[in-house]
């Protein structure tokens, strides 16, 4: 993070939290959020939707590719996004945020991981990093499973290829999907087979399977990983409440699991995960409304997402 953006940042939500007590049209305004398809970035994105709601604001979702997502917030057709990774996708947002357009309002998820993995009986086979991956390449099929072509994932496997990297100047890219990916993991989970495929976390297959992280010597990956809310600097000016609510909302890393292996891995509906949580878990609810208010700039938000949430039963 840039000293410019890290004051600009700090400038911006100073502001937001010192107007919060307010009234106004800007802070009852629609909320408009847009997700990438991943259920980590959906569910999280609905628990924020409803919880907003609760409070009296109305709320948009919106699905789209990062890419369009960065467009529609530089555009002002979208509000914001939940599902920033650092450090992989710090290339097509840090020039957004030196620009002053985006403001990254905060990592809502320490600890997150997106990198090279294997599945427990490999580890326990002594596949503890990349460079162990080379000297057994038959037992991989020479292969490393990714998701959609174009993921920048799949991107830094292929990078890692075409320069020798590890010694994989002879495996290739399975390019699927997130299920295909996942199938293929199910499938070679037998003991036998081996697979090496990219993993991320928070996502179910850390909950389903024994899912390894291998180590990265040469730092191919990057940095540990983050999620970052980003949202228009337009917007964090004219919805300082929101903003600050946005501030406070910080996702521990084994609860967004939860919520992705019971949306993607349960199946069960986007709404019912993400209200059912909300309901169960007012302690933590309160820590992200603390000093925020309700739509109408005067009620204390806490009370009036009880009110609400009574209101429901």
């Amino acid at each position: 993070m840039t000293k410019h953006h890290d004051t600009l940042r700090t400038g911006l939500l100073a502001a937001a939290l010192g107007a919060i007590a307010l009234p106004g049209l800007a802070q009852a305004e629609e909320v408009r959020f847009a997700t990438p398809p991943w259920p980590g970035a959906t569910v999280k994105t609905e628990v924020a939707s409803q919880l907003l709601e609760r409070l009296g604001y109305a709320t948009s979702v919106k699905e789209a590719s990062t890419a369009i997502i960065l467009e529609g917030l530089v555009g002002g057709d979208i509000d914001v996004d939940m599902a920033l990774w650092r450090p992989s996708q710090g290339g097509m947002l840090d020039p957004r945020l030196e620009s002053g357009e985006l403001v990254e309002v905060v990592h809502n998820i320490q600890g997150a991981r997106f990198k090279l993995a294997v599945p427990g009986h490999v580890w326990d086979a002594g596949v503890r990093s990349m460079a162990d991956l080379a000297e057994h390449a038959d037992r991989f099929d020479h292969s490393l499973y990714g998701i959609e072509p174009g993921n920048v994932g799949n991107e830094i496997m292929q990078d890692a290829i075409d320069d020798d990297a590890y010694g994989l100047s002879d495996w290739r890219v399975v390019a699927s999907s997130v299920t295909g990916m996942l199938s293929q993991l199910e499938a070679n989970n037998d003991g036998e087979r081996w697979t090496a495929f990219l993993g991320w976390e928070p996502h179910w297959m850390n909950v389903v399977y024994d899912v390894h992280y291998l180590e990265d010597p040469e730092g191919l990956w990057g940095d540990a990983s983050s999620v970052s809310t980003v949202a228009s600097a337009a917007f964090v000016e004219r919805a300082p409440n929101v903003a600050a609510f946005l501030e406070q909302m910080v996702v521990p890393i084994e609860v967004q699991n939860a919520w992705v292996h019971a949306f993607s891995r349960e199946e069960r509906p986007l709404e019912a995960v993400a209200g059912d949580w909300l309901d169960a878990n007012p302690e933590r609810v309160g820590e992200w409304l603390e000093g925020v208010s309700a739509a109408d700039g005067a009620t204390p938000a806490l009370e009036a997402y009880m009110d609400a949430y009574l209101a429901d039963r």
